[in-house]
């Protein structure tokens, strides 16, 4: 098949959006695929491929990480993209790109599809504060329901937000196909060489989150339990990496609870042996977002064999129902840290949950996922074809 995908966001811009995109592209290649993807421009060389297409792009007000494609420019590729002759369209973000992927499907006569890979509705009220609450998370139902019921199919990385999408009334089929990740290639990540370029002590108690440092992400939470935990691990460490809209903030709540010698932040590591090593720096991964479509990261961390603690919230619940390879935490700070402090004192536990964690990763390999979003796209083809207009029959004598 050949697919045009369409997305707000892809690298260097970091976040869940744009390895889902890169993961799928790549094993969608590998079992033969074509997919051609159409991004912003975000004024920066990359190593991108002859089928990313890069458009010019406006800084974002609210959010100055992202861009806003410009809808013209895209427009404009409609008889380039016409003699590629593409099967189907996959938007991948709710934006410009979705208001310009659906004209693009128009004029071209495809299907479309779209993949929700955020939970609007627990998500908009963090960056425009200043409009009421309630009105933020009417308006996301109404929004995604609108936009949804645009598509011929739904795509969503978990059941919680296939159900989500139920409530909120979307009629078109919703297909739950969550994003895998590239066992092969998340390896040899070392804790001794993490500590030792970031001046740390290896024989410290050390707890790992990795992400976007946004508001949405609850890592406020995760500083509230390491308050509790230092009471019974003095010197424990909590290593953040990331970067995001959030970071000033929690560096202020770290100051407020006297947290300075307790935290460190690493800032972006660029996925590769960096990464991997802060993953296996770690005792344990630990993760509280409410607002999680699939919560990928869990994964990551397990494949590289780093036991979890995490909430069981939104999309997380379906990595973690397996009870493999984590220890699942309540929502309460009591809770969490009941389950950091057992984690951290119980060396037998972390050696077992880490061998069942490496095991479980492997069944979300990318290649399977990849496998059956294609055999979504074949059913959406299939069912396209089927509504469109036949040509009348016509004999020699008129009948």
């Amino acid at each position: 098949m050949n697919i045009l995908m369409i997305s707000d966001v892809y690298f260097p811009r970091v976040n869940g959006v744009s390895t889902s995109i890169a993961t799928f592209r790549k094993a969608l290649s590998g079992l033969g695929h074509r997919v051609c993807l159409v991004a912003p421009d975000y004024g920066a060389a990359g190593d991108d491929d002859e089928d990313i297409i890069r458009i010019p792009s406006r800084y974002l007000v609210l959010d100055p990480e992202d861009r806003m494609l410009r809808v013209r420019r895209v427009l404009e590729l409609e008889e380039t993209l016409r003699r590629q002759c593409f099967d189907l369209v996959h938007i991948q973000t709710p934006f410009i790109a979705h208001r310009t992927g659906v004209e693009l499907a128009r004029r071209l006569g495809l299907p479309v599809v779209e993949t929700c890979h955020t939970y609007f509705e627990q998500y908009l009220f963090h960056y425009v504060p200043f409009l009421p609450g309630a009105l933020m998370r009417s308006a996301a139902r109404w929004f995604t329901r609108r936009q949804c019921n645009r598509m011929h199919a739904v795509v969503v990385p978990s059941r919680p937000m296939r159900d989500v999408l139920g409530r909120y009334a979307v009629t078109v089929p919703v297909s739950v196909v969550p994003t895998g990740i590239e066992i092969d290639v998340m390896r040899g990540g070392s804790r001794e060489r993490f500590c030792e370029v970031h001046a740390i002590n290896p024989k410290r108690p050390i707890l790992v989150h990795i992400g976007r440092i946004a508001h949405e992400k609850n890592i406020g939470f995760l500083l509230d339990v390491l308050h509790e935990v230092r009471r019974g691990f003095p010197d424990v460490l909590m290593v953040i990496a990331g970067e995001g809209p959030a970071r000033r903030s929690l560096m202020r709540r770290t100051a407020d609870l006297g947290l300075q010698k307790n935290v460190c932040f690493v800032g972006y590591l660029q996925r590769g042996p960096d990464l991997w090593d802060c993953f296996c720096g770690g005792d344990a991964f630990v993760f509280a977002s409410p607002t999680e479509t699939q919560g990928l990261v869990l994964l990551e961390a397990m494949a590289l064999g780093v036991p979890v603690v995490s909430t069981a919230v939104m999309g997380t619940r379906d990595i973690l129902d397996a009870g493999k390879g984590a220890l699942v935490a309540g929502e309460s700070v009591e809770d969490f840290s009941e389950s950091v402090i057992r984690i951290l004192s119980d060396r037998p536990l972390r050696a077992r949950l880490s061998s069942e964690a490496r095991s479980y990763a492997r069944e979300w390999s990318a290649e399977r996922n990849a496998g059956r979003l294609a055999e979504l796209y074949g059913v959406v083809l299939a069912n396209h074809a089927a509504r469109q207009p036949k040509a009348c029959m016509v004999t020699e004598s008129g009948q």
